[in-house]
This record gives structure tokens, C-alpha cells and sequence, in this order.
């Protein structure tokens, strides 16, 4: 794949196997990581998508062996509007921020979220942050759910920004997770540690979420190891650190419930607190934490490792879970 210079060029993508049979618009959200289906959707009805020369749909099938053209738009420049929104900043310099985002944040404006979000308190830490990805997620090349806490990096300019999405895509980014999961009655017993390896896709029933009991999806593959067991006679809570080797919209909360063991807070995909479960020890939002992420620098290649330490409301559950099993 050959990545466009800044100020627009053509993009070349010649369709893999793995992706044959892929909608267009599909199809180009994987190979193009950072900019979103809507974008593309976008591009494609403009005209700036074809399929061996030929400008087709977003629903049109690719095939294998096929060429696919994307003609890149200069970046546009970001219209969120800054915000003086205190940040945690764990490194900085002239290509890159790291950052360790708190829970609750949204990392762009949505639909539901127009401000207050981490893109408008980058705005006003970063005078010249990259356009690229859209004009609402300048700088954003991977994300966080709101309700994940962790490290998170943010591109200051439109090489860097190329450069990650693609180690993103390439899967050459390492991130580790901790969270607290809890056993559902009748699970089975989770292994010391781990590979849970699944198709994954779209729930579907319910839309809005995702599932790894489906009959046809992408790969997701996440390793994990238990770190530690609170254990009664009514109820078991796991610490476990994760290690996600693909990067699928809400993995990691998805393979860990439909294992048996959901994040503990998580509403969507853990469902009501369990009868048994003292209620100190439902948190407020998911129990998950992004602790560690491990790159090459976008401009020197020099391996960076960061890490941010476990907030204070998941130490407080450990504290909480220690003193309930003691």
C-alpha cells in the first residue's frame, strides 16, 4: 500500500484476499485507518473512489486481485472549537502527544457530544494540530470508549498522523489493558491465561452492539493472563491484563462477556449488576483501563514505551475486592 504525501494524492489499494467480497466503503474504513466510513461514503459518491478506473457505489462487492483508487483531499482544518479542558499529558514534542485520558471523556464530537470532548481540549494545547481523519478528529488515530481510562496517542501532524494509522493497521502498535471481570453464574472456569480467538461482528439483534458468536465477521484476537482472583462463596472477580492483537470496536469488553466474565460497570455488554454482587463493587463505568502502549517514534523510529498507572476509583474496587476476601 502506498500512503499519499500531505496535500492530497492518490491512494493504491489492491484488494487482498481476506477481503474479498467486502463492500466498497468497508473495505476502504480497513485499509484507511483514522478516516471513518461516513468520510469515505463521502468520497465515493464524489467521485474520488474507483474500482479498476471506474467510479461505482459504497455497497459495490470487491473482489481479490482488484485496484482500488482513493483520491485524497488536502486535510481539511479542524472546526471543533478549542477548549480549555486540562489534559494529562505523559509526553510531548513536535510529532506526537501522549496522553493518559480519564474516564468519562469523549474522544471527538458526536452526535450527543458536540463539545467538551478530548479533540476540543486539543484544539487549545496544540495551535497547529493535524486536520487529517476528518474535520472533527484532528490528530486522533486510534480511540478510547468513553468510559476507558488510559494512554491514548494523538498525532500533532499529518506525517505522523499518516505514519501511526498505518502501524495501527499494520498491528505493529503493542497495547496492554487491565480490567476487573466477574463470573457469571454457571461460567466456566477462565485458564491462567490465554488466547480468545473469534469472528466478530455487528450483534445480530441489537446493532449498536458487537459479538464474537457470529457466522461470518473479521478476526478478533485478544490474549490475556488473570493476574489475580477475589474470590466468596457467592460470587468470583478476576484482575486481568489483556492484550488485544486486533483492534475491533469494543473487543475487549465483548470477548470477556461473551467468555463468561464481563467488565464490571460495563451496562452494555454486562448487563444489571448480579443479585449476589455486593454493590460497592459495581462501578460507575467499565472497569477498564489502558495501561501500556508501545510504538515506533513517527520521525526517528525509536521505540517509545509509556505506561499510566491504574486510576484512583479501580484502585479503590482492588481495595474494596481485597478487603471483602481477606
Amino acid at each position: 500500500m502506498n500512503l499519499p504525501p500531505a496535500g492530497g494524492s492518490v491512494l493504491h489499494i489492491v484488494v487482498d484476499a481476506e477481503s474479498d467480497g467486502q463492500r466498497l466503503d468497508v473495505f476502504l474504513a480497513r485499509a484507511r485507518p483514522g478516516a471513518s466510513r461516513a468520510r469515505l461514503q463521502k468520497l465515493i459518491a464524489q467521485g474520488s473512489v474507483r474500482v479498476e478506473g471506474v467510479s461505482v457505489r459504497p455497497s459495490r462487492r470487491v473482489r481479490a486481485g482488484e485496484r482500488v483508487s482513493l483520491e485524497e483531499p488536502p486535510p481539511e482544518p479542524a472546526e471543533a472549537e478549542p477548549e480549555d479542558i486540562p489534559l494529562c499529558v505523559l509526553f510531548e514534542d513536535a510529532d506526537l502527544l501522549v496522553l493518559d485520558k480519564p474516564a468519562g471523556l469523549v474522544v471527538h464530537p458526536a452526535a450527543g457530544n458536540p463539545a467538551g470532548t478530548l479533540v476540543n481540549a486539543l484544539l487549545h494545547h496544540c495551535s497547529d494540530l493535524s486536520g487529517v481523519g476528518g474535520v472533527l478528529r484532528p490528530g486522533i488515530v486510534h480511540r478510547l470508549d468513553r468510559d476507558t481510562s488510559g494512554v491514548m496517542l494523538v498525532a500533532k501532524n499529518d506525517a505522523s498522523h499518516r505514519f501511526l494509522a498505518q502501524e495501527f493497521h499494520e498491528r505493529r502498535v503493542e497495547k496492554t489493558y487491565r480490567a476487573f471481570a466477574c463470573a457469571r453464574p454457571g461460567a466456566r472456569p477462565l485458564p491462567p491465561q490465554g488466547r480468545i480467538e473469534t469472528r466478530y461482528g455487528r450483534h445480530p439483534v441489537e446493532r449498536k452492539r458487537f459479538s464474537s458468536r457470529v457466522a461470518a465477521g473479521k478476526a478478533a484476537v485478544t490474549d490475556y493472563r488473570v493476574e489475580r482472583s477475589f474470590e466468596t462463596d457467592d460470587w468470583l472477580v478476576l484482575e486481568v491484563r489483556l492484550h488485544p492483537r486486533t483492534g475491533r470496536t469494543h473487543q475487549l469488553r465483548v470477548h470477556l462477556a461473551d467468555a463468561g466474565y464481563p467488565i464490571l460497570g460495563d451496562r452494555v455488554y454486562a448487563g444489571r449488576r448480579g443479585r449476589k454482587l455486593p454493590r460497592e463493587l459495581w462501578p460507575a463505568r467499565q472497569a477498564l483501563h489502558a495501561e501500556r502502549i508501545a510504538f515506533c517514534h513517527p520521525r526517528t523510529k525509536e521505540p517509545m514505551v509509556f505506561s499510566a498507572p491504574l486510576p484512583a476509583d479501580m484502585l479503590a474496587l482492588r481495595q474494596e475486592l481485597l478487603r471483602l476476601t481477606s
